[in-house]
């Protein structure tokens, strides 16, 4: 009797998505994750410096994320290997460059902020760092993971297809109808 289970794991169809999808995917995944990490940064911080809160939750969360986009974000069909979590450390390094010095011009600006305002601080920069963030990831760290350029081709026919919609010429009628058409002809559907 053969196992139910399969060996390895197979794919039906594109393994990677779309520009649009992977962007969609990391919003979910990263923005989720990180607005779990901004909670526990508040959490941590208590009780340690702010700046090593942050160090230790940016590690944890970059190690988590770096496995899901690999996976289901960027669609690679495997785990991220070494230079993918060496290559997202270092995009996370500048992201948690970007949030601390965020932060720190807040409490320069402001000596005492409420968790209130630091959050939302600290969330503004981790949304412009996740943006760059993912630009770096699709386009140097997991580009060469996915199907072997087809992802490449795929997005140029859908470029080519989109621009070939737009010189379509649409036929325009050269004689009217006999009936005159007026509103009321087309509100009751005749």
């Amino acid at each position: 009797m053969k196992p139910q289970l399969a060996q390895q794991a197979t794919t039906v169809g594109d393994v990677a998505p779309g520009p649009f999808a992977s962007f969609v995917r990391f919003v979910v995944c990263g923005g989720g994750i990180g607005v779990l990490s901004s909670g526990a940064v508040a959490l941590l911080a208590g009780t340690m410096p702010w700046a090593v809160a942050n160090a230790v939750i940016t590690v944890a969360s970059t190690v988590l994320c770096t496995e899901l986009h690999a996976l289901f974000t960027f669609g690679t069909g495997k785990r991220a290997g070494w230079r993918q979590h060496w290559q997202s450390a270092g995009s996370a390094t500048a992201a948690y460059a970007v949030t601390s010095l965020a932060v720190l011009i807040l409490h320069l600006v402001q000596s005492s902020p409420g968790m209130l305002t630091e959050q939302v601080v600290y969330l503004s920069a981790s949304g412009l760092a996740g943006t760059g963030r993912f630009l770096v990831l699709r386009l140097f760290v997991f580009a060469g993971g996915r199907d072997g350029g087809q992802d490449r081709d795929r997005d140029r026919a859908f470029v080519r297809k989109a621009a070939a919609a737009r010189r379509r010429v649409v036929p325009v009628p050269t004689r009217l109808p006999n009936r005159v058409l007026t509103p009321a002809a087309f509100a009751v559907g005749s």
